[in-house]
C-alpha cells in the first residue's frame, strides 16, 4: 500500500500497572506488532522495516504479534519470516495467529511452522512463562477459528498469578470477562482505518446508520455487510478499553486494505509494566 495511503508508522507508548506483579519484572517492557497482511499489496517493505527497526530500538523484553500475517495465499510468509528473524528481544518473540492466517486449508500449520522456524514460538490455547513462574503469557486460538476454547488454559494459571494475553480480535473480551486478565492484546480492526476526529472509526458510525435502513436496501450499500462481519464491538477498535475488570488494548496495525487510513496511522506499541 503506498504511503500516502498508509500514512507514517506512529510508535504509541503505554505504562500499565499490574496487580501482584512482582517488583522484579517492574519495568518489564512488551513491544506488540500485528495485522501485517504481508500479500505486496497491503504492506510495504519500507514501512516492514521501519517497524521492526522501531521495534529493535525499543530494547524489549518480549515482542508480541497478534496474526493475521498474512491476507489469503500462504505463499508470502516464508518472505516475512526471513523480515522477522530480524526481530531483537531480551527473552523472545511470541505470536498467535489471526483469521487470516486460517484462511485456506491447511494454512495455520504452514504459517506456524515458518514463524516457528525463525524462532517465532505461536501459542495456540497455551500459557508460558517467559519471565518467570510470577507472570503468565497465554496465546489465544482465533475467535474464528472454530478453535477459540480459553476453558482450559485459562483455569491452568494460578488466579493470583497476574497474565498477559495475546487474542487477535477484539471481540473476545466480551467472552473473556469471566476471567482474569491483566492485559489482553488484540489487532484485527486496523484501528477502523478512517478515523474521524473526536467521533472515532467511521465504519462505527456507518454501521449505526445502517441499522435504521431496511434489511433489503443495506444489501445495496457498498461495504454495508463488511463491518458486521469485522468486529461487533467497533468502540474497541483501537486503544486501551477497561472491559469489566480487565484490561484491553488494541493496535491499529501494519497492513493497510483500500481505501486507505485517514487520521489512523499503522501502529507499534511499546508497553511498560509497573507495578501499582
Amino acid at each position: 500500500m503506498h504511503r500516502l495511503l498508509t500514512g507514517k508508522l506512529r510508535v504509541d507508548h503505554l505504562t500499565i500497572p499490574i496487580a501482584n506483579l512482582p517488583a522484579n519484572l517492574s519495568g518489564t517492557k512488551l513491544v506488540q506488532l500485528t495485522d501485517f497482511h504481508y500479500d505486496g499489496v497491503r504492506l510495504s517493505e519500507s514501512l516492514l522495516e521501519e517497524a521492526i527497526a522501531a521495534a529493535n530500538e525499543a530494547e524489549a523484553d518480549l515482542i508480541l504479534l497478534t496474526g493475521d500475517f498474512i491476507t489469503w495465499e500462504t505463499a508470502p510468509i516464508y518472505g516475512l519470516v526471513k523480515r522477522l528473524k530480524h526481530l531483537q528481544s531480551r527473552v523472545g518473540i511470541y505470536a498467535v495467529l489471526g483469521n487470516h492466517d486460517h484462511y485456506w486449508p491447511g494454512a495455520k500449520i504452514e504459517v506456524a511452522n515458518a514463524l516457528n522456524s525463525v524462532g517465532i514460538r505461536v501459542l495456540y490455547n497455551e500459557a508460558i512463562y517467559p519471565l518467570g513462574s510470577e507472570l503468565a503469557l497465554v496465546g489465544l486460538a482465533d475467535f474464528w477459528s472454530g478453535d477459540f476454547k480459553p476453558e482450559a488454559v485459562m483455569a491452568s494459571v494460578d488466579p493470583e498469578i497476574p497474565r498477559i494475553v495475546l487474542s487477535h480480535n477484539p471481540d473476545t473480551a466480551e467472552k473473556l470477562q469471566k476471567y482474569r486478565i491483566d492485559l489482553q492484546l488484540s489487532g484485527h480492526t486496523h484501528g477502523g482505518q478512517i478515523v474521524i476526529p473526536g467521533i472515532g472509526p467511521l465504519y462505527a458510525w456507518v454501521r449505526k446508520i445502517g441499522y435504521a435502513i431496511p434489511q433489503p436496501v443495506r444489501k445495496w450499500i457498498p461495504y454495508m455487510s463488511i463491518f458486521d462481519r469485522v468486529v461487533t464491538h467497533w468502540e474497541w477498535a483501537s486503544g486501551l478499553h477497561q472491559v469489566g475488570n480487565n484490561l484491553l488494548y488494541v493496535n491499529r496495525g501494519l497492513g493497510t486494505y483500500a481505501p486507505g487510513r485517514l487520521f489512523c496511522p499503522p501502529e507499534v506499541t511499546v508497553i511498560t509494566l509497573i507495578c501499582p
